[in-house]
């Protein structure tokens, strides 16, 4: 289970640079904020290319509708603003403007799940995943770590269409080495095992990392997945890994309605696998609690003792057979 050097670096660092990057590449680039700049980390970029950031103000509706109309002008337009807010209050302009329409338009939801922690389930986004899904016509990215942020957004800016980027808000480990290729659709291998399957996007993908140590040490092999694209998916490697598994686990910070769980089970359903399925995330029809997000994410069960617990579990629960935990 692979982790280059202890350093942290933060995602949208990543997404900044690859904003100046593509308007050195000659990509006509307009960023889009809502009073957000210092939730996008944006000032690098803006202090170099003032001309192409526009803040339109608390106004998520505007902010959408804005990129629209220089998409439809000839730019690359890009939102960044929080999750939550993109996704609940500008839902009909994502919905029709940006989807319905294919306009070129890149939303980035930054601190999503429950990224904002006590401020509760006003700020927390715990559905943007399963909304996204109901829409046509958008891809739909969750980076975990910042090698994989800079090459989703390489894709990204590239890319002619809509597209959605689930972005987090902290300092990370990284995952990847610099010579990792961000396949569209592909799932990322992270380690290969026979006992479970474990299935992770976002920065969640570090708790079942840890988790999978955890595991391998007790003598447990955990194929480990990170799926960066719920849309488009190339199931072919998840559904070899649950046909030799047997058993399934997913990991989100999303509620399990609709997310990548959601996608999981459908996909394993359709191919027609018996396998033992479980999965993590806020549960079914529940707001998450509020509090900090360490807390929030043990009381889900999708921290690293957690994801550990949930797979021993579903191990005893296939197989009849315990697995204590280490001591």
């Amino acid at each position: 289970m692979a982790m280059t050097a202890a350093r942290e670096l933060d995602m949208r660092d990543a997404m900044v640079a690859a904003f100046g990057r593509a308007v050195d590449e000659g990509i006509n680039l307009v960023v889009v904020v809502s009073d957000s700049t210092s939730t996008s980390r944006i000032g690098p970029f803006r202090e170099k290319h003032a001309d192409r950031v526009i803040d339109v103000g608390i106004a998520e509706q505007n902010l959408v509708g804005v990129a629209v109309g220089l998409s439809l002008g000839g730019y690359v337009a890009v939102t960044a603003n929080a999750a939550p807010f993109l996704v609940g209050r500008a839902n009909e302009q994502v919905k029709n403007d940006v989807c319905y329409s294919e306009t070129n338009v890149k939303l980035v939801g930054l601190n999503a799940g429950v990224a904002y922690g006590a401020l509760a389930s006003t700020h927390h986004s715990i559905d943007d995943l399963s909304i996204m899904r109901g829409f046509g016509a958008i891809l739909i990215l969750a980076p975990c770590d910042a090698v994989e942020a800079d090459r989703v957004f390489r894709f990204a800016l590239g890319h002619k269409g809509p597209v959605y980027i689930r972005m987090d808000s902290v300092p990370l480990p990284l995952l990847h080495e610099e010579s990792y290729q961000f396949t569209p659709g592909g799932i990322d291998v992270l380690g290969e095992g026979g006992d479970v399957t474990i299935a992770a996007i976002g920065t969640v993908v570090h708790e079942a990392a840890a988790a999978a140590r955890d595991l391998e040490a007790e003598g447990i092999s955990v194929d480990l997945l990170n799926v960066p694209c719920l849309r488009p998916l190339d199931p072919a490697r998840l559904v070899a890994s649950v046909r030799r598994t047997g058993r399934v686990l997913t990991v989100e910070e999303h509620s399990v309605h609709g997310g990548l769980g959601s996608l999981v089970a459908e996909t394993i359903a359709e191919a027609g696998i018996a396998a033992a399925v479980r999965r993590l995330g806020i549960p079914e029809g529940q707001f998450s609690k509020a509090g900090p997000r360490g807390e929030i994410r043990a009381w889900c069960g999708i921290d690293r003792a957690g994801v550990a617990k949930a797979a021993r579990e579903l191990l005893a629960r296939d197989s009849g057979l315990a697995r204590p935990a280490a001591r």
